[in-house]
């Protein structure tokens, strides 16, 4: 097993020097664009459902049940 260094990563050290400079830390998003992106994505599951047949749904559905099932049954 490899031994982990006691050196800071290099994008960790990236990611500091960001911060002490004031700019803006990585990795945080825009409040605005997660609500306008959560509104959409509220809105658009329900409307795809609307929109597929009953057998088309249950076919979806099934596919998604089976892939769970098969992900358990791996790990198990």
């Amino acid at each position: 097993m490899h031994k982990r260094s006691s050196n800071p990563d290099i994008n960790q050290i990236a990611a500091s020097i960001v911060s002490q400079l004031g700019g803006e830390p990585l990795g945080s998003k825009n409040p605005a664009a997660v609500a306008l992106g959560r509104m959409g994505g509220l809105k658009g599951g329900p409307a795809r459902a609307k929109r597929l047949s009953r057998a088309k749904r249950s076919r979806i559905a099934r596919k998604a049940a089976n892939a769970r099932w098969k992900a358990k049954t791996k790990t198990s």
